[in-house]
This record gives structure tokens, C-alpha cells and sequence, in this order.
């Protein structure tokens, strides 16, 4: 029995340099290996636009803002943007416990786990430098969840949650890194790309768009 598929994908702004999609939890961002895996955000925006170019991802189990860029020289514009930290991103994430600072952050080095990939690991010798910006939105003490905002100053693969975890408050829904009863509490990855900022680039404008989570 195959797959069911994820949800549709939606197109939230497209212009003659950029198109922004919302993408669902459950479809890849770039095509993976094999015939099943095929259908991905990127296929889907070049269906319409065909020379939409894949400029940064989004886990598979993530949903929220992911942008393409209309062209080559558009896509490594947006891509040294991106590499100079000039796109500034905030999730929104619903984690296990009571956050108890408002504001935090999270400066630790990730690699990845080479013998359980694709799972990445904090690791202070080899690491890449990781920073995330942690800000509390709601606190609900009766179900002992806290629903924060995230920052990520750098972009590593998998550093939110792994970061998260860390911190002691493991995403919801996160099948690689949860504990069991934390990953039994949501459906899915409580974990949504919900701001985008991206600056004026070429004869791109800047543009600033919101998407909010669905949990």
C-alpha cells in the first residue's frame, strides 16, 4: 500500500524573481531517491513555474515558507543571501515542558550521526557552529506543553529540533528525536516555517511574508 499523499501545496506569492509556496508536512522539499519519492515542493512550484530553482529546504516533516527563485542568477543571489545571513527566518514550535526563560539561546555545534544518518548530534570536538534565538509565546501549564518561537541564526540540517532537544523540550510529533510518549502527543511534527524576510536582491524588491501554523 503506498503513501498517502501530503496535502497540497500552495502558492502564497510568485513574481517575476521569486515564488513562495507553503509547503505541507509530509512532502519533501527536492525529489529523493526512487520512484516514490518523486513528488516534492520543488516539482510541484516548476509544474507552474517552470524556472523556479530550489534555494534552501525544509525537512520533510516541517511545514511553512519555503522560496524558489525564478532564474539562475536569481537563485545564487538568493543563495548568498542566505549564506550571509541577510534572510532572516522565525518558526513557530510546540514542545514537551514548561520553558522557563522568556528568551533564550542555544549556541551548540552539530554534526551529523554518520551511523544513524540522517539524524544529526551536538558534538563540542567536530561540530559546525549552531546558534538558535529561542522566545517563549505560550506557556500551558495543564498540558504541560510550551509553544515558543525560533530564530535559527545559522542553518543547520535538523538544528531546531536537535537544538530543542537539547534544551531538554523535544519537539512534538518528532519521529527522529522525540521519546516515544513525546513523539505519541501530535500527529505530526509541531514544527512550522512561519516568517520570511528576504532583502532586496538584483531587481527583486525586499519582500516579507507570514504563514500561520495549522496546530
Amino acid at each position: 500500500m503506498s503513501d498517502p499523499m501530503p496535502p497540497a501545496l500552495t502558492i502564497v506569492h510568485a513574481d517575476d524573481w521569486r515564488v513562495v509556496a507553503d509547503k505541507p508536512s509530509g512532502l519533501l522539499s527536492v525529489p529523493g531517491r526512487g520512484e516514490h519519492k518523486q513528488d516534492c515542493a520543488s516539482a510541484r512550484v516548476q509544474a507552474l513555474y517552470p524556472d523556479a530553482l530550489i534555494v534552501h529546504r525544509l525537512d520533510q516533516a516541517t511545514s511553512g515558507l519555503i522560496v524558489f527563485a525564478r532564474g539562475e542568477a536569481m537563485q545564487r543571489a538568493l543563495s548568498e543571501a542566505f549564506a550571509a545571513r541577510l534572510v532572516d527566518k522565525r518558526y513557530e514550535a510546540v514542545v514537551q515542558g514548561i520553558v522557563e526563560q522568556d528568551r533564550f539561546e542555544i549556541d551548540l555545534p552539530l554534526l551529523v550521526d554518520w551511523p544513524n544518518r540522517p539524524r544529526q548530534k551536538i558534538d563540542p570536538a567536530f561540530g559546525k557552529p549552531s546558534l538558535t534565538r529561542v522566545r517563549v509565546l505560550h506557556r500551558d501549564a495543564a498540558g504541560g506543553v510550551t509553544r515558543v518561537e525560533l530564530e535559527p541564526v545559522t542553518g543547520r540540517s535538523h538544528q531546531l529540533r536537535v537544538h530543542l532537544l537539547a534544551a531538554g523540550h523535544p519537539i512534538l510529533g518528532d519521529a527522529l528525536y522525540a521519546p516515544p510518549d513525546v513523539l505519541a502527543r501530535a500527529p505530526r511534527l509541531l514544527l512550522h516555517a512561519r516568517e520570511l524576510h528576504l532583502p532586496a536582491v538584483l531587481d527583486a524588491p525586499a519582500l516579507s511574508l507570514q504563514s500561520p501554523p495549522g496546530f
